[in-house]
This record gives C-alpha cells, structure tokens and sequence, in this order.
C-alpha cells in the first residue's frame, strides 16, 4: 500500500488511539477521586486521627513520584503505547489486591494496595500526556492536553459518586467512643462490612481498567515523533546528560515546582472537603461528601470552558489569575466557618480545573528529544500531594478543618507567580 492510500487508515487508527486515551485520562481520575473520601473512612474504621489517616495519600502520590522515572525509561527504550499499557497492567493489579486487603483488615495492606495501583497510574499518566501532545501540531499542544484532560473530571466525578453511593453509606454510625467499648469480635465485624464496602468498587474499577487495556492492546497505534524530533534525533545521550539540560530551562524547573504546589492544592482542597463541610454544616460522611461532588461538576463543566477560552486568552494569564483567585478562596474559607465558606470551596475546583494540563504543557514546550524524561520530571511532581495532606492533617489535628486551608491557599499564591513569570518570560 503506497504512502497516499496509507494515509486514511494511519488518521483512523490515530484518532481511534486518542479516543482511547481519553478513557485513560477519565480512569485515573476515578482511580484518585474515589481514594480521597477514603482519609476520612480509614480515620473512622480504625479509630485514627488526620495525620494518620492521610497516609492514604502519601501512599498514592508517594507511588507517582517513585514509578514516573521509570515510566520515562519505558517510553524511551520502547514507546509511549508500551508505557500505558504496562501502567494500565499495574493499576489493574493494585485494584485486584484490594480484596485480600479486605480480609486481612489491616490497614498496611490496603496503603499497599494503593501504592500498587497508583504505581501503576504513575506509568500511565507519565506517557498518555506527552503520548497526547505528540499526536499533532506543536503550536496547539497545550489546547490538545487540556481537551484531553477535560475528560478527567468526567471520571473524577464517577470516583466521588461511586464512594457516595457504595462506601460512604455502609459506614458504621458507631463514634470511636462507642467502637472502643465493642468486643473484640463484635468490633472485627463491623469493620469486615466496612471494608467490603471500600473492596467492592476498586475491584470492579480492576476490571474496567483490564478491558481498557484489551482495546488499547489490539489497536494498532502509528509511531508518534515528539513535535519537530525524528525517532533518530530523539535517541538520548544519558540520563545525567539530559537532566543537566533541562534544569537549564526556567520554564521547565520551576514548572516542576508549579506542579508540585498544584497537584498539593488539589488534593488538600478535596481531600478534606468532608471535614470541612462536617465541622461547618454538621450531618454525615454522606450528606458532606454531596458538597465534593458539587465540586467535581464545576471542575467537569470548567474544564471545558477554559479549553474554550485558551482558543482566545493566552493560556498563562489565564493561570496566573486563576492562581491568585485559588489563593483568596481558601483564606476565605478558612476564616468564614459557616455556608459560605463551603460555597468558597466549591468555587476552588473552578480555578483547579486549568491548572494541571496548563502548567504541563508550558512546561514541556520546546523540549524536544528531552520530551520523555521532562515528562517525567512533572509527573514525579505529583508527590505534592503526598505531602501536603498530611501537613494539612496536621493543622486540622492541632487547629481546624477551617484553618487548614490556609496549606492549599500558599499553595495556589505559588502556582500564581508561576502564572506571572510565564506571562513575562514565555510566548504560548
């Protein structure tokens, strides 16, 4: 088949790719929303405190920044379609061992299960978002990201729903007062009814993640150059050779630091959207976990909007305003302590929406050859929110839900200079 007759099946197989990795982008954000409400039901199913209980995402964010490393090694010696694949096989794997997790009832076993699988999304997510920006022109890969990105809340919203609907409501409504009074049987019962109810939808998602990678494993996907780089020209020479390069680049270091302080906004912001709401409004796990849902279809319904207006506002204005409005709806929130500052809350995601894809794509423009293991260097970022949590748990601990959010609103002011110094340094 000559080049000209080649070209319809290579453009059909190209989009049906991108389609796919766009269920890909929508399985990580059920995968780490779903996990958020889960600080709040481990600190009642085994009688922790915040600090404690955060561990949960220290062990998902701690997987990100120790498996995007060797995702970029991955990419590089093979390509980027044996990246998402090995990560989709991991994640899957993680997802599976939450039901021994389950009958060992122990708490180890389940952050364990966590780090697996969010192992595995490292890898994933280290190559669908370069895998994304590669599939076309350079000049519009930031817009191309973040249109690919806009179907992560869709999945983000499936994950608050599914632990509203199945872990949530099967929590026992003994205090720990009460649950330190039960036997030793009688305790170990209610916590295997608990436990089954946070088992069932990771095993189910397990399964979701195995079809993905059948579909993504049979498709033939074209060889996609990183923009402007031939396969040859993007053979590397070394690991230290190649960081040296791209610690030269403002724009690539402190995007890393950007995303660091993001991906920790984000999580603090959501994270603790339950505690706050339980401190401010009262009621249940449930009835609070419907405000981090309100959340979530704000970021879907931003998403979208700011992939619209990127097509007309510069994309670095748009962050470094979004990063000062991130930062004066936390300290709001933290000093309102009533519905308003649920509402402040809420309104958060709205600035969160634009950020993630943003900053990756100003980050990783012009690199080149040093595409993979740039990508890399953002993804390891992401420990921000393995990090920040606990500090915010911390706060919460020693001080309030509503004073923690003054963590997520430094946050933000740092993701805002990032803004302003793109603004002044980078053209888009």
């Amino acid at each position: 088949m000559q080049a000209n007759e080649r070209e319809p099946f290579v453009y059909a197989n190209m989009r049906l790719a991108f389609i796919l990795l766009i269920t890909c982008f929508a399985a990580w954000g059920v995968a780490a929303n779903m996990t958020d409400p889960l600080v709040k039901v481990f600190s009642k199913i085994f009688t922790m405190n915040n600090f404690q209980s955060a561990l949960v995402q220290f062990a998902y964010y701690g997987a990100y920044f120790c498996l995007a490393l060797p995702a970029a090694f991955i990419n590089v010696r093979f390509s980027y379609k044996t990246g998402v694949l090995t990560g989709l096989g991991l994640a899957c794997l993680g997802a599976l061992a939450f039901y021994p997790a389950s009958l060992s009832m122990t708490y180890g076993f389940f952050l364990a299960a966590l780090f697996i699988m969010a192992a595995g999304l490292s890898i994933l997510e280290t190559s669908a978002n370069p895998f994304v920006m590669a599939m076309g022109p350079r000049h519009n890969a930031t817009r191309r990201l973040n249109l690919a990105q806009a179907f992560n809340p869709v999945g983000t919203n499936i994950g608050v729903f599914l632990a509203a609907v199945l872990i949530l409501p099967n929590l026992n409504t003994a205090t720990a007062e009460e649950r330190a009074a039960m036997t030793i049987d009688a305790l170990n019962a209610v916590r295997a009814a608990e436990l089954q109810a946070v088992m069932t939808p990771y095993v189910g998602m397990a399964l979701v993640l195995l079809i993905i990678w059948l579909l993504i494993a049979f498709v033939k996907v074209p060889r996609v150059e990183n923009a402007g780089v031939s396969h040859e020209q993007e053979q590397h020479d070394g690991f230290i050779p190649t960081l040296k390069r791209l610690l030269k680049l403002p724009q690539y270091r402190w995007g890393v630091v950007a995303q660091f302080f993001n991906v920790a906004a984000q999580t603090c912001v959501w994270t603790f959207t339950i505690q706050y709401v339980q401190e401010t409004l009262g009621g249940s796990e449930a009835s609070a976990a419907d405000y981090l849902q309100y959340s979530l279809i704000l970021f879907l319904v931003s998403r979208f909007v700011m992939t619209w207006l990127i097509g007309i506002f510069r994309p670095t204005i748009l962050l470094a305003i979004l990063g000062f409005a991130g930062t004066l709806l936390c300290a709001y929130a933290a000093q309102a302590s009533d519905i308003s500052g649920v509402w402040a809350i809420v309104g958060i995601s709205a600035c969160l929406s634009l950020m993630f894809p943003t900053i990756y794509g100003i980050a990783l423009n012009g690199l080149g050859k040093d595409t993979k293991f740039g990508s890399a260097g953002l993804v390891m970022a992401i420990l921000g929110g393995a990090i920040m949590p606990m500090v915010q748990g911390a706060v919460i601990d020693t001080f309030s839900a509503s004073v923690s959010y003054l963590v997520p609103a430094a946050c933000f002011l740092v993701v805002a200079g990032y803004g302003v110094f793109a603004v002044r340094h980078i053209q888009d």
